[in-house]
């Protein structure tokens, strides 16, 4: 008798158990909230601060020709300065992105002196719609216009983890 009641609790925690994980919100085991993100292009690394520790760090892809500022549009490098991550699109041509504020007043500055136009347009974004699948290939390569270019699942934690108005620091 004794076992049968053993076995009666043992199925009644094991399902109260099952039943707290459905109900634990997945928020709960997110990221916290960065307060700023730093990108070293000679790393290829994307780090998510909170801070002044490190809270994660990501393997990006660049602009095609990385190394050096951004000057102007086509150039493709991907800048290098102080911005803020300024607005989320959740309907890009790539998975999700989020707008960097380039150009700043001293990339405007820069690009006016050259006589060119400075470019502008540069994200932080998943893979091109319908490619998610080969990031793990692609993410290999600096294979973007400018922007700084993440697999889509990293995307995701990313875009739960930095809000709209967030500076970005992005180093040589």
């Amino acid at each position: 008798m004794k076992s049968g009641v053993y076995k009666g609790l043992l199925k009644l925690y094991g399902s109260l158990f099952l039943l707290l994980l459905l109900v634990i919100p997945t928020a709960a085991f997110a990221l916290p909230q960065a307060n700023l993100v730093i990108v070293k292009k000679s790393e290829a690394k994307l780090n998510l601060m909170k801070d002044g520790k490190v809270l994660k760090s990501y393997h990006i892809a660049l602009g095609r020709n990385p190394k050096g500022k951004k000057l102007k549009q086509g150039d493709g490098k991907t800048p290098e300065g102080r911005y803020i991550l300024d607005y989320k699109n959740s309907h890009s041509g790539f998975y999700k992105s989020i707008h960097i504020s380039y150009p700043n007043k001293l990339d405007k500055e820069r690009a006016r002196k050259a006589h060119v136009d400075p470019g502008g347009n540069i994200m932080i974004h998943g893979q091109k719609n319908g490619w998610g699948w080969a990031s793990f290939i692609v993410q290999y390569f600096n294979w973007t216009k400018g922007c700084i270019a993440v697999s889509n699942s990293d995307m995701d934690e990313i875009w739960k983890a930095v809000k709209v108005g967030t500076p970005i620091e992005i180093l040589p």
